[in-house]
């Protein structure tokens, strides 16, 4: 389902999409400053939307164990282990990067625009929502994702959802009783923080001044611009690094932006052959 007026640039995200008065849209704001690692968000998302484990065994890498988001994966917690030298003696030292991920609900949502069947459709709170029973599996949201964010699930025939496109629904269900998504609820520090996307804006831009008035200099947002390659994104970050540090596209662009521009060209195209075959064919009448 393409998206009724726009497919890039800052706009809100449900009016966008055809709802009429809807509520204040809503995300994400992590604050991986003061992540702590404890994975309390994964297992709180696994249990409250009844997602199947998906591998307890240590990656090898760092203290990981399920390496990247997917159809199993809805919030995952990076690992990220660094070694520089301190500033005042030189010495090395290690410090922990340490951020949980999560779809980007983005204003401009390729997943959203390339399904065929509707499965895939944009809530009145602004979030991106995989339909289960409709969904047929086709994967063609999978590549458009610039996020790499959702996946099919895998497993045994007759388990539930095999084969079906999933990812982070920002707890639908929840938002439809008034109720925080299980992740934020779970979060000991309140790193995952979640409410209306125009005051965690706020409250980010707050956030990172006080880090950098504190001397991080390296801290900056991720995912709060509207006017970015997604439109912004209903789930924002505050980094301690380059977004690639954390496995982030430094530039992500909406892979279906330049679709209806595309089209004009092969239909501007498609006319000069059809133009030049019926210029061919009287040319060559007696």
């Amino acid at each position: 389902m393409i998206e009724d007026n726009s497919l890039f640039g800052p706009v809100d995200a449900a009016p966008n999409a055809g709802d009429v008065a809807p509520p204040a849209r809503v995300g994400f704001f992590t604050d991986t400053s003061v992540c702590i690692g404890c994975k309390a968000c994964e297992v709180a998302c696994k249990e409250w939307n009844g997602i199947p484990e998906d591998g307890i065994n240590l990656l090898g890498s760092s203290y990981d164990n399920t390496g990247a988001l997917g159809a199993s994966t809805w919030r995952h917690v990076a690992f990220i282990e660094q070694t520089r030298p301190r500033p005042d003696d030189g010495h090395e030292q290690v410090r922990w990067l340490m951020s949980s991920d999560v779809c980007k609900h983005c204003t401009h949502a390729a997943c959203l625009d390339v399904c065929p069947t509707g499965a895939l459709f944009r809530t009145e709170f602004g979030t991106v929502v995989v339909q289960d029973d409709v969904c047929n599996g086709c994967g063609y949201c999978i590549p458009a994702c610039p996020f790499g964010v959702i996946d099919q699930r895998k497993g045994p025939a007759g388990d539930r959802n095999v084969g079906l496109a999933q990812k982070c629904t920002l707890c639908y269900d929840r938002l439809l009783d008034d109720a925080t998504p299980a992740c934020a609820t779970a979060c000991p520090t309140e790193s995952i923080q979640f409410g209306e996307l125009d005051e965690l804006r706020v409250r980010a831009a707050r956030r990172l001044e006080a880090l950098q008035n504190a001397g991080r200099s390296e801290a900056r947002l991720y995912g709060e611009d509207p006017n970015d390659g997604v439109g912004g994104s209903g789930s924002m970050f505050l980094l301690l690094d380059e977004p690639e540090v954390y496995g982030l596209p430094p530039d992500p662009v909406v892979t279906t932006r330049d679709v209806m521009a595309m089209w004009r060209r092969a239909a501007l195209a498609g006319g000069a052959l059809v133009a030049g075959a019926v210029i061919c064919f009287l040319g060559g009448q007696p």
